[in-house]
């Protein structure tokens, strides 16, 4: 008896399982179509922000989201600007981990965590928060500039570890522009780091 009414409740959810499957590939295929358009992903990804960042403002609200937000986007920087293996945690046989000379094989830097994959949880990410603004079982009450402040010095701290282990470990996790960033950039933290070591 049993199997007949389980046959049944199987075969009603066969089509909705079918529909499921159908659209996850649809999704997946017009994903993968958007993987080579790196300026329109992240237009689109702007405006979602922008369309965010309105519904905290004018709601007066959620700000609780948004520093849970804040912590998770930090996070996926991080995984984004560190390489894949990490030359402080890779044994190596007592020699330079990095090519020291024109004859030594190049290696490119390859991220710990993709530009695709940081730019679909990125975007995820912002839209799960937009629709959590729509429930006010997250609204808690706080005092937001708290949160700011927490979360700015979260990320300065952060970022002063992530240029520092940069600086030691003598690479660039951007590909654009190398030279110009790194003379813009790097070289002012290099010589600011220089002196901070000089008087400690």
């Amino acid at each position: 008896m049993e199997g007949v009414g389980g046959g049944s409740a199987s075969a009603a959810a066969a089509p909705v399982n079918q529909g499921v499957q159908d659209f996850m590939r649809l999704y997946q295929y017009y994903l993968d179509k958007t993987t080579p358009h790196t300026t329109y992903r992240w237009i689109g990804t702007s405006v979602l922000i922008l369309i965010y960042v309105l519904r905290v403002y004018y709601v007066e609200g959620f700000y609780i989201v948004s520093y849970g937000l804040g912590i998770y986007l930090l996070n996926l920087l991080i995984l984004f600007l560190s390489p894949l293996v990490d030359p402080g945690l890779e044994p190596s046989d007592g020699g330079p981990l990095l090519p020291t000379k024109g004859s030594d094989e190049f290696k490119p830097f390859i991220r710990r965590l993709p530009e695709f994959k940081f730019w679909y949880s990125f975007t995820k990410a912002f839209c799960i928060a937009f629709v959590m603004t729509f429930f006010s079982i997250f609204d808690v009450p706080v005092f937001w500039p708290v949160l700011l402040f927490y979360w700015v010095v979260l990320f300065v701290l952060t970022m002063r570890r992530q240029v520092a282990h940069m600086i030691k470990y003598k690479y660039v996790p951007l590909n654009i522009g190398k030279q110009v960033i790194f003379h813009l950039f790097c070289a002012p933290i290099l010589n600011i780091a220089y002196v901070v070591r000089q008087f400690h």
